[in-house]
């Protein structure tokens, strides 16, 4: 087999004896929600099988429980239950014979949103819901038989194997580490002990469904958490877990309740995968590694360098299901790219109300639903309005065959995003411009930049549809001295346009008021691009590897020096907007930083003194040099309401149509959804 040219290690096969991978790639857990949803299997079936139609080599689902009390939806423990899930490996087996399936049984223990949960002692998890009850040994018998009987009745489904999960805070890790196995029997006490639970799992799986069928492990070789596992610890569970039956270890990074950064768009490309290498020395079988390989050069230079045999992208699978194919076509610059930024697919998971999707193909997940079929009826659609909304629609338009001309005022495309991309931690959002623009020349949109155009000129351009996606302005509140010279918007303040003081107060905490004091507040390079600066900022120690990576490592926190406080009118706590999984990473930043966050403020006036408030109920004067407002926003809809008296027929999308938040995810997907009926 003649090796790629690009990528001689990502589409180089890899034999496991009794069966073979075509390429290095897998499409990594996530659950999505569908497990739960009416119609979700036939909804996963496709979901899954338009990604092994994209060129990945492997596939692992969604965690699913192997008994009741091991989560809170979907699970796997009878023979019904197995049929369903026929409805998936039928899928992608048909989409391509060579792509491999396999089903991660997941046991959530302590974490489970069930009151019936358990666990190796009765620790309640930080981020848990219910205090666990502590296991007696039929119960943990109990469960040993459970995950062997959910691996049979996975083979039964039709999987090629299985993944069990042994990481991140779920049942199996809890036994392994201290903090959450208090036992003084056979499962706890010294390490031997404390392995043997998931030494066990394995061992019991691999006796129920014979030599071949891919068993795959999840081992956290790095927990990210004080007095987590040793480097040692790590090492020889893993190779009792080989020895146990296990044809592939896959290497996770955190619990849930870790404080240090593991997924976010903060985090560098692929900033763990060395760990993954250090591990693959010690073992025979192969491993894989995961966490920010989301282009296929990264993911050619981890495997080029030895850290692991296979990669394991998971949101990028749902920003982009043909990334493999266009890697291997040439098409690179084709892929839409995963920013890590959570908003629509993790948020979405840890929340536990809306399925996943994905902020930059809202597709994802809604194969069934969203089509963008070819029109049998192409029309002149003009685009005002540059931003998110206004490419989202473009794109897709264009894609279906309209004849697409987009107008922006600006010199670029990318409206709030060409904000977003300055904010450190935030350099992800390149790879989206870069993505829309390559889409806006493949399908042939005109696009006119510099250009503002008004109502009579697109009536009179014979256009059958004009989209207004003109965004928003900035709200400025109705303030005693908001015009005085130590005020800047924000926008002035990203684009550096006006001079910042050493004091700075910021009003507004919402995103935006947390991205300009991240912005404010830094100094030298971004940690989301050098391993080593990330590692100083969250007190990682890759080289000695101390418990858990972290015990006994202090955070290195650079500043610019300035001092800043992040004021907000409302009295919930400030930040608790934010999302999910990202959101107390930027508070804790901004905190080491020492920026102060103080809620509960009324705005009085801004004078030379400076910013002059109430704070509950008491008078206080914040002596700033600047004030930055970042007081929400307004639609700009003067051209849609000037179209409409024309009676040319409009849409309005984006921030023109809700301007409450600033929100890319809800633009896009409107955007798109609309673009897909025209």
């Amino acid at each position: 087999m003649t090796p790629h040219p690009r990528y001689p290690h990502v589409f180089a096969p890899l034999d496991l004896g009794f069966t073979q991978l075509k390429n290095r790639v897998l499409m990594g857990s996530m659950h999505t929600g569908l497990e739960e949803a009416e119609n979700g299997f036939e909804r996963l079936a496709a979901y899954y099988a338009e990604r092994a139609r994209g060129g990945v080599g492997m596939i692992i689902t969604g965690g699913i429980p192997p008994n009741a009390e091991a989560g809170s939806g979907s699970k796997l423990s009878t023979s019904e239950e197995a049929a369903a899930h026929r409805l998936i490996t039928q899928a992608v087996h048909t989409a391509d014979p060579d792509v491999k399936i396999c089903m991660q049984i997941l046991h959530t223990g302590a974490l489970a949103r069930n009151p019936n949960c358990v666990a190796p002692s009765a620790v309640k998890s930080r981020i848990g819901s219910f205090t666990p009850t502590a296991l007696d040994a039929a119960g943990i018998e109990k469960q040993l038989n459970d995950f062997a009987h959910c691996a049979a009745l996975a083979q039964q489904a039709g999987y090629d194997g299985v993944e069990i999960i042994g990481s991140a805070g779920y049942l199996i890790s809890t036994f392994l580490v201290q903090k959450t196995n208090l036992r003084t029997d056979e499962w706890g006490g010294d390490y031997a002990n404390r392995m043997r639970f998931a030494v066990e799992v394995v061992r019991r799986v691999r006796a129920t469904v014979g030599a071949k069928f891919i068993v795959i492990f999840r081992i956290s070789a790095m927990d990210m958490l004080e007095g987590g596992l040793s480097w040692e610890e790590v090492v020889t569970l893993a190779q009792a877990i080989e020895a146990a039956g296990a044809n592939i270890i896959s290497t996770h990074f955190c619990w849930h309740e870790a404080p240090v950064p593991t997924i976010a768009t903060m985090v560098p490309r692929a900033a763990f995968t060395q760990v993954t290498g250090r591990l693959r020395k010690a073992l025979t079988i192969p491993l894989i590694t995961s966490n920010r390989i989301n282009m296929p050069d990264v993911a050619e230079t981890v495997l080029a360098r030895g850290d692991a045999d296979l990669v394991s992208m998971a949101r990028p699978m749902l920003a982009d299901p043909e990334l493999v194919l266009k890697a291997q076509e040439g098409r690179e610059d084709e892929i839409n790219t995963c920013i890590a930024c959570n908003q629509a697919c993790l948020d979405h998971t840890f929340g536990g109300h809306r399925p996943v999707s994905c902020l930059v193909n809202p597709r994802a997940c809604r194969e069934t639903l969203i089509h963008y079929r070819p029109t049998a009826r192409p029309k002149q659609v003009a685009i005002v309005g540059a931003g998110p909304a206004g490419l989202a629609y473009a794109t897709v338009a264009a894609q279906r065959g309209h004849r697409v001309t987009l107008f922006d005022a600006a010199a670029e495309i990318g409206g709030q995003f060409n904000l977003a991309k300055r904010i450190p931690g935030k350099e992800e959002f390149y790879e989206t411009l870069r993505y829309y623009q390559r889409m806006l020349d493949k399908h042939g949109v005109t696009v006119h930049l510099n250009t503002r155009v008004d109502a009579p000129m697109l009536a009179a351009g014979g256009f059958d549809e004009v989209v207004v996606a003109t965004g928003i302005t900035p709200r400025e509140p109705a303030l005693p001295g908001i015009h005085h010279p130590k005020v800047v918007s924000y926008i002035d303040a990203i684009l550096g346009r006006k001079p910042i003081g050493q004091r700075v107060a910021i009003l507004g905490a919402g995103g935006i008021g947390f991205d300009v004091a991240e912005l404010l507040s830094h100094a030298g390079p971004s940690g989301a691009l050098d391993r080593d600066v990330f590692a100083k900022e969250w007190g990682i120690d890759f080289e000695k590897h101390p418990r858990g990576g972290v015990t006994g490592v202090q955070p290195q926190t650079q500043t610019s020096g300035r001092s800043i406080t992040l004021l907000q009118r409302k009295t919930t706590p400030v930040g608790s907007s934010l999302g999910r999984t990202t959101g107390w990473t930027h508070r804790l930043t901004l905190t080491r930083r020492g920026v102060r966050m103080v809620n509960g403020v009324d705005y009085l006036h801004i004078d030379d003194v400076g910013l002059h408030t109430r704070v509950n109920d008491q008078p206080q004067v914040f002596e700033v040099d600047t004030v930055v407002v970042c007081a929400g926003q307004l639609p700009l809809r003067t051209l849609y309401d000037d179209l409409q008296a024309l009676g040319v027929p409009t849409q309005l999308v984006g921030g023109a149509f809700e301007a409450s938040e600033l929100d890319a995810k809800r633009a896009i997907e409107q955007a798109s959804l609309l673009a897909a009926e025209i």
